[in-house]
């Protein structure tokens, strides 16, 4: 058995923990489906923060360009960011896969003042942890909530395995902690909402076949090529990239966590629609 294999061996215990999480069980309704996005939409963009990270780390990217030593991970994070910032977006234009998600809450009718919040204090030049941490304006002008705690400690952890510089660890967090950790079974419960929405989760169902699938069929694979040729035969790379998976693991199912919380407390006054804990 290779160090990836067992790799995957280990961490086959916190996946599964996250794809039985009850959470999916707590979506039964539209509202329930918005408490969602209206959290996840945070792991969709800091995801975008590992992407080009890698893509600083594994490709050339300043000027006066010099050639990089690592043609592998160069192709590979090429490739990955050509498809997450500038994907079809099935209306024969182009899209990030981020502002995909975010048109489909619009659709939907789920809030994005949060996270539109977020992203102006970001243009506007003010530094994450700030951003955070306090009521942010979004481009009207409007003063949004907070990010909700379980969100805002999924994004700080990210932050964490970036600012190591460590190429492994932020290899690893993207490889092994990423949308591959959403089930068939929400799939399911999204086109099922989507029959009740008559049509409005159509952005979404197509988000989750581009941007999951993708994940599945091809960039995860090369991910686990690419873990394997930065980790090659060094126990101590292994261990730095067991560490981060295991951190990154964590964290989602804290994220996770929070939002059943979240649903739970907005549908308290009807227990018997929800499932015994888990």
């Amino acid at each position: 058995m290779t160090q990836l294999e067992h790799l995957h061996e280990r961490l086959a215990p916190l996946k599964v923990a996250l794809l039985n999480h009850p959470v999916y069980h707590a979506i039964d309704c539209l509202e329930s489906l918005h408490v969602f996005m209206e959290h996840h939409v945070f792991a969709v963009w800091d995801f975008m923060s590992l992407l080009k990270t890698l893509q600083r780390m594994l490709s050339s990217v300043e000027v006066p360009w010099l050639p990089g030593d690592n043609i592998l991970g160069c192709r590979f994070i090429n490739e990955i960011v050509v498809a997450e910032e500038s994907d079809a977006d099935g209306q024969g234009g182009f899209v990030s896969h981020f502002e995909l998600y975010r048109r489909a809450m619009k659709q939907c009718g789920a809030n994005t003042a949060s996270i539109d919040g977020f992203l102006n204090a970001l243009r506007q030049g003010q530094p994450l942890p700030t951003v955070l941490h306090t009521a942010s304006l979004d481009s009207a002008g409007v003063e949004s909530a907070p990010v909700a705690p379980c969100a805002r400690a999924f994004v700080q952890q990210t932050f964490v395995v970036i600012e190591t510089g460590n190429l492994c660890a932020v290899a690893s967090a993207f490889t092994f902690g990423r949308e591959d950790l959403l089930p068939a079974l929400f799939q399911r419960i999204v086109d099922e909402l989507n029959v009740e929405a008559r049509g409005g989760l159509d952005i979404f169902r197509y988000y989750l076949n581009r941007h999951i699938g993708l994940d599945g069929d091809e960039h995860g694979p090369m991910a686990s090529r690419l873990m394997q040729s930065l980790c090659g035969q060094d126990d101590a790379k292994w261990a730095i990239a067991e560490q981060a998976a295991v951190n990154s693991l964590k964290a989602r199912r804290e994220l996770w966590d929070g939002i059943y919380a979240t649903m739970r407390q907005r549908k308290a006054y009807q227990p018997a629609l929800w499932p015994a804990d888990q």
